[in-house]
């Protein structure tokens, strides 16, 4: 068996935006392969067939997806980031949250010292923790 790899599925065409914004955000982050969508294919010209990034060593896969599904992002599924500092947190929490959704806001809930839960601009959940 190969290895497992996280798969986000955007509908809106806007996955290579969302892998800038995220490489962006976090050092050791990169987008490793994109392969496009070329004139008269299944899906609109320049959007992403399949594309790699990986934030902080873990990898993970996306597209752009021509077929528009009932269903998108939930937050039961999300990538928690353990935080170095609360300014490290504190920045992370209100760059993902603008133009998204605040689920559970900074606080101490008590098995950290801070943590915030967003879904993004583009719906892809946030875990933000700083340990105790």
């Amino acid at each position: 068996m190969g290895k497992i790899t996280p798969f986000l599925m955007f509908q809106d065409g806007n996955a290579e935006e969302a892998m800038n914004f995220y490489t962006s955000l976090f050092e050791d982050s990169e987008i490793t392969s994109i392969v496009r969508y070329g004139a008269n294919e299944a899906g609109p010209e320049g959007t992403v067939l399949q594309a790699t990034f990986t934030l902080k060593g873990q990898e993970y896969m996306c597209i752009d997806s021509y077929v528009k599904h009932k269903f998108d992002f939930t937050p039961s599924f999300s990538s928690f980031v353990t935080c170095d500092s609360e300014q490290e947190l504190n920045n992370l929490y209100h760059t993902l949250v603008e133009g998204g959704q605040e689920l559970m806001p900074l606080d101490n809930y008590g098995f950290s010292k801070k943590f915030g839960w967003v879904n993004d601009r583009f719906g892809v959940s946030w875990q933000l923790n700083l340990p105790l």
